[in-house]
């Protein structure tokens, strides 16, 4: 990779900034001041900006624990978005939610500026589940439960057969799992079957689960494990 598409990917600034901070003899390539920008950077290379060692991974892979009231986007003139909540050493060019959950649905969210991967989770022909925590306006009715296990056919698609898996002590909530991501998909089909959704949150896409213990705007990078089995997925 060049050296300044390295640098601006870690965060020194833009790329004509980078060139001017290479220009400037303050960059060093395994000790050697280096002054030009296109300069091949090798994966084991040691770079450094004035005399600090510069590390961190350029692809970055990241489990947020989406709140309510933030929109899932990369930027907005007016509104929050995923993206503020991180830390502005963890951002990447490129970063983008995998996916999108509406602004008052809350829990797991992928970020990720592997585009490859992103893209491949988002392909309809891959798939890829996505269950939800829903909180109903009235108890789920057997009849209710069988459509949406059948599927529902709306305007522009037909969902594909759901689970529905009953939460223990809670008659107001299902875990429910679909395989297409549309636009209020969940709202549209608890609507459809007579009854409506109070409150939403995903707590699983594909191999990837909400962890317990990851407070609500909070994010962590995946482990190697949860990486792998996404990657396979």
């Amino acid at each position: 990779m060049r050296l300044d598409r390295f640098l601006a990917h870690l965060q020194f600034g833009s790329r004509a900034e980078v060139k001017k901070m290479i220009k400037a003899k303050r960059v060093t390539v395994d000790q050697v001041v280096v002054r030009d920008p296109g300069l091949d950077v090798a994966a084991a290379a040691q770079v450094a900006v004035d005399g600090q060692a510069v590390s961190g991974a350029l692809e970055v892979y990241y489990l947020l624990n989406k709140p309510a009231g933030v929109i899932t986007a990369t930027q907005d003139d007016t509104a929050r978005t995923v993206l503020d909540l991180l830390a502005s050493a963890d951002l990447r060019p490129g970063l983008f939610p995998v996916g999108r959950l509406d602004k008052d649905t809350t829990g797991l969210l992928l970020l990720t500026n592997d585009g490859v991967l992103g893209h491949a989770l988002l392909a309809p022909s891959r798939h890829v589940p996505k269950q939800y925590l829903v909180t109903m306006a009235a108890p789920l009715t057997p009849a209710m439960k069988t459509q949406l296990e059948n599927g529902l056919t709306f305007a522009e698609f037909t969902s594909a057969p759901a689970t529905v898996t009953a939460v223990a002590n809670q008659p107001l909530q299902i875990l429910l799992t679909i395989h297409e991501g549309k636009f209020h998909q969940v709202k549209r089909m608890l609507h459809a079957v007579g009854n409506e959704v109070v409150a939403l949150k995903r707590v699983q896409m594909g191999p990837l689960r909400l962890p317990s213990d990851l407070p609500s705007s909070h994010y962590r990078p995946l482990t190697a494990a949860e990486l792998v089995a996404l990657k396979q997925a």
